[in-house]
């Protein structure tokens, strides 16, 4: 890297912390109904106009345009419609956009397949563990919470002129979307298109397919700075 902390005239501390936050937002988003305050939070927020993504910029919009009309009562709408999208009422794997990787990346479509196997070694050798929260480790939001927690360790390192810290969790971070991220989460994505009812739902798809194709490009880039 030019400086351990810029690229160009970007501040890799502060890039680092806007991907936490990306991936945060997107990780409790997918980890639990949507409750009253979540949704003022997200009222309250100001959305990109443009952001050179078309599948982020779709899912801001889509965002945009639900949460201008939503109301308080729009939290039992969005309640029924993450059990529509995400549980569905079925007993086979194409009921819904169920939101584990092995689902897509198992033969059957069954869960608590190798790739839960995999996330949660990854997890392990990083020191990290789920929490008290009762699902399988290759849960959409586990993932995310997962490069949350790789861009927050990466922002210290850098903070902390860590350079080859910061390099080793920019190198897991990339590896694990390669591996995991990109490989099921578009199939997931047009499943949501499929079985969610409501903008909001839509939009969150979109919204996490074009972030994790914008940070594979962002860390690719970083990566091969450092490289190069």
């Amino acid at each position: 890297m030019e400086d351990v902390k810029t690229a160009g005239d970007v501040d890799l501390v502060d890039l680092m912390n806007a991907r936490a936050r990306s991936y945060g937002m997107l990780a409790r988003l997918f980890r639990e109904e949507v409750d009253l305050a979540t949704l003022r939070e997200l009222q309250g927020m100001r959305f990109p106009q443009a952001t050179g993504n078309a599948a982020v910029d779709e899912g801001y919009h889509q965002l945009y345009d639900y949460l201008k009309r939503a109301w308080d009562d729009s939290v039992t709408e969005l309640a029924v419609d993450y059990v529509s999208t995400f549980i569905g009422h079925g007993v086979n794997g194409y009921s819904a956009a169920y939101p584990y990787e092995s689902v897509y990346t198992s033969e059957r479509r069954l869960l608590m397949q190798e790739a839960r196997a995999e996330v949660l070694a990854t997890l392990r050798e990083n020191e990290l563990k789920r929490g008290d929260w009762n699902e399988a480790e290759d849960h959409i939001a586990l993932e995310l919470e997962f490069m949350q927690r790789m861009a927050l360790r990466a922002a210290e390192a850098l903070a902390e002129d860590a350079e080859d810290e910061a390099v080793a969790y920019l190198r897991t971070s990339y590896d694990f979307l390669e591996n995991h991220l990109i490989n099921w989460v578009p199939m997931m994505v047009t499943d949501m298109r499929m079985h969610a009812r409501t903008l909001f739902y839509q939009g969150l798809g979109q919204l996490t397919l074009g972030t994790i194709q914008e940070d594979e490009a962002v860390l690719r880039e970083l990566l091969d700075s450092v490289e190069a």
